[in-house]
């Protein structure tokens, strides 16, 4: 009989279903096809809704066993328009949307992005980052992203740029270039300052408080705290940070410099590690103006309004400004009227914590309808995650969100 190492027989046990495997409140249980658990965690009970699905409810979740399949769902009935509603009923400088180029070719969805009752704000997906910027060393190119940045200025709104440095999207000269320290640092200064300085010159301007921002370092952490590792953090740790904020001020002294990150919504170790980060960086003099927290959510497990705000106090605590820059709650598919409904809570649950804290400056949703959201080609079987739907019609969610900002 071929031994086995223990460490490949742990490896195998974790591709094996596991029987105490529970999933969580709104999560899957059942249904054809289906290989997950197929019990729920204490407090939810697992009902079925149709041939290929099976859900968690919570107890005492009123039910039937008609399959959602055609039927209908609940829709959003506020007629209140989200940007207008932030600013004057908030207390916030905008409420915005994220977009991308292709997506511009849809006249429809187009005309509801330009509208600055609904979205006051706006953050180019793709067209700022590295490989689309500068695709070979020394060699610059703005064309979509000054589409997007010509269209939230024609509309009045403010643009958000998005990214100067992330791990994700480097054209291969960068990763695989073989650069040593010193010249991955002057690379980094180069690129920053020419991407920055470029749209330096198409700043919105509303009034005096409203300035446009720059997500400059984009996940610069693991979900454990710990540094994550790429072409410019294994040669400079988190010197990089430094290098990419000195270089976007001095390209711009207007704009508003942020770090953008996931999954620090609420205190975690995550968290911990940024905040320690912005202090170490305040302490130093280093140009720092906001943290973005994206905040990828999903339906049923967004933290408490009061977890929420504990650590968006805690973080501007430090001296900085946050936004939460990514939002939008994903559940498993098929939609249904109850998962619709806690969807609605959650947004309410961010909006309102958002609300209650001065230093949270404004929320952007990762693009606003479910036609164009990312969730369903990264996450299997998930989605439904905005306020608006395929249709571009508003969905409960929508007035999750105005409650979040009036109540």
């Amino acid at each position: 009989m071929l031994a086995i190492s223990a460490s490949l027989a742990a490896a195998i046990l974790a591709f094996l279903p596991s029987a105490s495997a529970q999933s969580a409140v709104w999560g899957q249980c059942g249904g054809q096809g289906w290989t997950g658990p197929l019990t729920c965690v204490a407090g939810s009970t697992c009902t079925f809704s149709n041939t290929f699905y099976s859900q968690c409810l919570p107890d005492g979740t009123v039910t039937t066993t008609t399959s959602v399949v055609g039927a209908a769902l609940p829709t959003g009935t506020s007629t209140a328009k989200s940007n207008t509603v932030a600013k004057s009923l908030g207390g916030k400088l905008y409420f915005g949307s994220a977009t991308d180029n292709p997506e511009l070719t849809d006249t429809t969805y187009k005309a509801k992005l330009g509208d600055n009752t609904l979205f006051g704000q706006i953050t180019p997906g793709n067209s700022m980052k590295w490989d689309a910027t500068e695709p070979q060393q020394g060699v610059f190119t703005f064309t979509n992203g000054d589409v997007i940045a010509n269209l939230s200025k024609t509309n009045g709104q403010l643009l958000r740029g998005h990214n100067c440095v992330w791990y994700n999207q480097l054209p291969s000269w960068v990763s695989s270039g073989g650069f040593s320290a010193a010249q991955l640092t002057s690379i980094l200064q180069n690129h920053t300052m020419n991407v920055v300085k470029h749209y330096a010159g198409q700043e919105l301007h509303i009034d005096a408080a409203d300035e446009d921002a720059w997500d400059v370092v984009n996940e610069p952490f693991n979900d454990d705290g710990t540094v994550r590792q790429f072409v410019f953090s294994e040669a400079l740790n988190l010197s990089y940070v430094t290098t990419a904020l000195v270089a976007a001020r001095a390209a711009d002294p207007k704009a508003k410099l942020y770090i953008n990150e996931y999954n620090i919504d609420s205190a975690g170790a995550k968290s911990t590690s940024m905040m320690n980060l912005v202090s170490s960086l305040k302490a130093a003099g280093t140009p720092i103006d906001g943290i973005g927290i994206q905040g990828h959510l999903i339906v049923g497990q967004v933290p408490s309004k009061a977890a929420l705000i504990a650590n968006y106090q805690a973080f501007t605590a430090l001296g900085v400004e946050i936004a939460i820059t990514e939002l939008d709650i994903r559940m498993t598919l098929p939609e249904t009227p109850a998962l619709r409904a806690q969807q609605q809570a959650d947004y309410t649950t961010v909006i309102s914590a958002c609300k209650a804290v001065a230093g949270c400056v404004g929320v952007t949703i990762w693009d606003y309808t479910d036609k164009y959201s990312w969730i369903p080609g990264v996450f299997s079987g998930q989605g439904a995650a905005l306020p608006w739907d395929d249709n571009l019609a508003i969905k409960p969610a929508y007035d999750g969100i105005i409650a979040g900002f009036t109540n």
